[in-house]
């Protein structure tokens, strides 16, 4: 099976207004509430698109950041060409912010090390993975299953093969339920966006109010209180 250039084959999914969807909510102002601490962002060993090994938590350390579990072969339009998609419009949004986009990271993690390799998220991520000066944008994988393990389970990512491979079918159908996670500058994951809250717009306030965390005062309201019932957690 061919690879398209993620950003292509968003596209071509997802059409024109892939990431124009408007918020299924008012949003406050950022920073005029907080995120909670849902979970530490676990440690791993993993392989940057280059092919160098490193620990998970160079790339969920330092910079608020927005991490993906994807696979490269996906065309499910509410997967990972939306996951995609939404960073890919988000990257430029921030790069257009000095003072910010030096305090950001993305990161978008294969969990099928088989066809995944380096080169293939190399390739995957295109000018995004090579670009310079903007938003920092890391394609990675592992070298094995094993090595893949902890980094699922410690995000609380299920993975299964949801079809067995047709006759000439070079790559399986594998099943998930996409998670993209916000990750503070200290490592601990402060959001859980499902397909449903995946809007640059949210995301966007999200990012912002961690940035501005540390000039918040204390006893500010959560975002539940602030939307209406919508749990902060999806």
């Amino acid at each position: 099976m061919a690879r398209w250039p993620a950003c292509a084959l968003a596209l071509i999914v997802l059409g024109p207004l892939a990431a124009a969807a408007p918020a299924p909510f008012a949003l406050p102002a950022p920073g005029a509430y907080r995120l909670e601490r849902i979970l530490k962002a676990p440690e791993g060993i993993v392989l940057d698109s280059d092919g160098s090994r490193h620990r998970l938590s160079e790339f969920t350390t330092g910079k608020v950041t927005l991490f993906s579990l994807i696979y490269t072969y996906c065309t499910d339009a509410k997967g990972c060409p939306l996951a995609y998609e939404t960073l890919h419009s988000l990257k430029k949004t921030l790069g257009k912010e000095p003072r910010t986009r030096d305090k950001v990271r993305f990161v978008s993690m294969s969990f099928d090390p088989t066809y995944d390799t380096p080169p293939a998220m190399r390739s995957y991520g295109g000018i995004d993975a090579r670009e310079h000066g903007g938003v920092e944008w890391r394609f990675l994988t592992s070298r094995s299953s094993a090595e893949l393990a902890p980094v699922l389970d410690g995000f609380g990512q299920d993975v299964s093969v949801a079809a067995a491979r047709a006759p000439g079918q070079r790559v399986p159908t594998l099943s998930h339920l996409l998670k993209v996670y916000l990750i503070d500058s200290g490592g601990t994951v402060r959001e859980i966006y499902s397909t449903s809250f995946l809007q640059p717009g949210v995301v966007l306030n999200d990012i912002r109010t961690l940035l501005l965390e540390g000039k918040n005062r204390p006893g500010m309201p959560d975002r539940l209180n602030l939307k209406a019932g919508q749990p902060s957690q999806q």
